[in-house]
């Protein structure tokens, strides 16, 4: 009895400390993603939608893997996660070569980055994880024309970014039209249309979205499938428990 009163309390402390600080991180993490910038759409991106991220992961080979690395992320990993053929991966997303079991790592020489684009592209492995699906999703949908920038683009979720827009193809040119007495950007309009609709658009980088936060947690995938699992074997164990715990008291009065 004595063991079990002087870790009830401590257990308890525990738990109220470890809520509260995944809390403060989390806060932190939103608030400093999004610091100063517009409200963002929530996408509610579904990790059991996987032809969402199948389609999401043919659009990022073709239009972000170029600059961009996932370098904790490998070939065979998304082959097995998403249902894909590994030779339809080698075909489809392995551009540049080398093996099924290989990280994905852009070819693109740092030292060239630097010199196009101010600075080298960042690796995307746990962008999702560090700016959040909303973030991701608005970006990509935020770039407009700027003139004055060195490679013509800017963006309203990050402004001043060094990367030029990829998707202006399918998206079209946006204008950002201002407002206030410093020139700031209050809203965007497409002044020439793209390949896709603005709603086809929208599901493109809904889909990306979609396969980025798939790539900064690949065992999410798993581990929701066995949460069911887990929750039914706890609550079968709890079963038990108390009926073992009721046969072995039952005669103390």
């Amino acid at each position: 009895m004595t063991n079990a009163t002087t870790k009830t309390p401590g257990t308890a402390m525990f738990s109220r400390f470890a809520a509260v600080l995944v809390s403060v991180l989390m806060m932190a993490g939103v608030a400093t993603a999004n610091e100063g910038g517009p409200e963002l759409e929530q996408v509610n991106i579904r990790l059991d939608d996987v032809a969402a991220m199948q389609r999401g992961a043919r659009l990022y080979f073709n239009y972000c893997s170029g600059c961009h690395s996932l370098q904790y992320l490998r070939y065979s990993r998304i082959a097995e996660d998403l249902q894909l053929d590994p030779k339809d991966v080698e075909k489809s997303f392995m551009f540049n070569g080398g093996k099924i079991g290989d990280p994905i790592v852009s070819r693109m020489p740092a030292a060239d980055a630097t010199r196009w684009f101010g600075k080298a592209p960042p690796d995307l492995s746990l962008e999702a994880r560090s700016k959040g699906a909303d973030w991701i999703h608005a970006y990509l949908k935020s770039f407009y024309v700027d003139p004055g920038r060195p490679l013509g683009w800017n963006n309203t979720v990050f402004p001043n970014a060094s990367m030029p827009n990829a998707l202006w193809e399918l998206q079209g040119l946006q204008a950002g039209i201002g407002g206030g007495h410093d020139g700031a950007v209050e809203k965007l309009e497409l002044h020439t249309p793209g390949r896709q609709t603005p709603q086809e658009f929208d599901r493109t980088v809904r889909d990306i979205t979609a396969f980025l936060q798939y790539a900064g947690e690949p065992a999410a995938l798993k581990r929701e499938a066995m949460g069911v699992w887990v929750l039914l074997y706890l609550g079968l164990f709890t079963l038990l428990a108390y009926l073992l715990k009721h046969e072995f008291w039952k005669d103390v009065h």
